[in-house]
């Protein structure tokens, strides 16, 4: 079950604090973890909260929990930054990228969505992209992209400030010419110095009427509603939902940190 936004972010820096602690050496690899009281004094912090950002470093293997001993640190756990943030368009395309055609380019105030995964103030201008991703001649995705007001994204991540107006000119739908691209793959193409964190919420649900239109289906067509939030640190410096109707190709989850 996805979690909400707003419940899931205090949970989500806890999880970052444990592991940082693991990894820098506070926790090392065979140490025992204080019991729950004692480490939730020490973060500051819930004792539900902290039991809920346990079970998921439990779940990712960074902790495991030992009968009479407690919660100690794996030998071996896993390093950060393993994984790579990858534009669905790569991800889904069982290693022939989909085709990003442009459907809209342009500059929004917040919605209920953005304020809320990208902490945007009320009269924020977020650049918002529209795009479908199709193949072999089948649309299989719609993607809904915003990035953060350019004054913060020049402040922590300025390449992706300057790639994305590269990028813009020329994307349009009403442009009609030149393959269009992610603003994520705009995003992840201008990280090679910068390390990204990324997390998503997965729900089921239908594509409704104008999103039927847009992927030519019918609005009843079950579709998978991705959710995603990618940061630079503790910034969000990107939001998306990608919607996937049923027959799309196959999207793969791992579940680790």
């Amino acid at each position: 079950m996805a979690v909400s936004g707003q419940r899931r972010r205090p949970v989500v820096a806890l999880y970052e604090r444990i592991a940082d602690a693991v990894h820098d050496g506070t926790y090392p690899p065979g140490s025992t973890l204080p019991s729950e009281p004692k480490l939730a004094a020490e973060l500051g912090v819930s004792r539900p909260a902290l039991r809920e950002a346990l079970l998921l470093l439990q779940e990712d293997g960074v902790l495991t929990v030992r009968r009479g001993v407690g919660r100690t640190v794996n030998d071996r756990p896993p390093r950060r930054g393993f994984e790579h943030v990858q534009p669905l368009e790569e991800l889904i395309g069982a290693g022939t990228p989909l085709r990003v055609r442009a459907l809209l380019r342009t500059v929004e105030e917040p919605t209920d969505f953005t304020t809320q995964h990208l902490l945007a103030p009320a009269r924020a201008e977020l650049r918002f992209w529209e795009s479908v991703l199709t193949g072999e001649g089948t649309a299989a995705a719609l993607s809904h992209e915003w990035a953060a007001p350019d004054e913060l994204l020049d402040r922590v991540h300025p390449e992706f400030a300057r790639a994305l107006r590269e990028a813009e000119p020329g994307t349009t739908a009403e442009a009609g010419g030149g393959a269009a691209v992610s603003m994520l793959s705009v995003l992840v193409g201008a990280s090679r110095e910068t390390a990204l964190s990324a997390h998503s919420g997965i729900t089921a649900t239908l594509l409704g009427r104008r999103r039927g239109e847009q992927l030519r289906r019918p609005a009843d067509t079950p579709a998978v509603l991705v959710t995603q939030v990618v940061r630079v640190g503790e910034t969000p410096v990107l939001a998306a939902k990608h919607m996937l109707p049923t027959g799309a190709p196959a999207l793969p989850v791992l579940q680790s940190h």
